[in-house]
């Protein structure tokens, strides 16, 4: 399974494609950040996310494509951004047929250290060592990235069986009240 991993911001928005499967070592294929300049109005600022993010679809062909679920900030403005960039990567993917998956960041911590509450330094170090690098993915938007797409590749195909059944047990009862 390959996956692209997205960090997403407006500012800097992180990328990292993961291939292997759960229970077996996994192998980092690329690691990067798409970046905008703040300056720039946001429409075109979305555009670069865009660009970049069909530059890393066209390269790495991910099977899946895992992004960090936007939760509530204290600020407004950060969490606008960084929702919109999230959408911007749904919308490529979705555009492609590529499913997409998004995980809360303290479901991700936990996949990746053991821990729902880890710091960005503990997903760092666990990133580099899952994926045997030489030294932590920089910046912190990278190696999240990265966390992503091992978080999807450790979870995913649970809860796409889960998410099947749902769906099987809906359809079901919906056709018993129809009968």
């Amino acid at each position: 399974m390959r996956v692209l991993g997205v960090d997403p911001g407006l500012t800097r928005c992180g990328v990292g494609v993961v291939e292997g499967v759960a229970g077996r070592p996994l192998t980092m294929i690329g690691v990067g950040v798409v970046r905008t300049p703040v300056d720039a109005e946001l429409g075109q600022r979305l555009v670069a996310v865009e660009q970049g993010i069909e530059q890393w679809l066209d390269e790495h062909r991910p099977e899946f494509v895992a992004v960090e679920r936007v939760f509530s900030q204290h600020n407004v403005r950060t969490v606008m951004g960084t929702a919109q960039a999230s959408a911007v990567a749904m919308l490529c993917a979705a555009r492609r047929g590529i499913p997409v998956a998004l995980h809360t960041p303290s479901e991700v911590k936990a996949a990746v250290t053991g821990s729902g509450r880890a710091d960005k330094a503990q997903v760092g170090a666990m990133v580099t060592r899952l994926l045997r690098l030489d030294a932590p993915p920089k910046p912190a938007d990278a190696a999240d990235a990265l966390a992503l797409a091992i978080c999807h590749i450790w979870r995913g195909p649970a809860q796409n069986r889960l998410q099947q059944a749902v769906a099987l047990h809906a359809a079901t009862a919906r056709k018993g009240r129809t009968a």
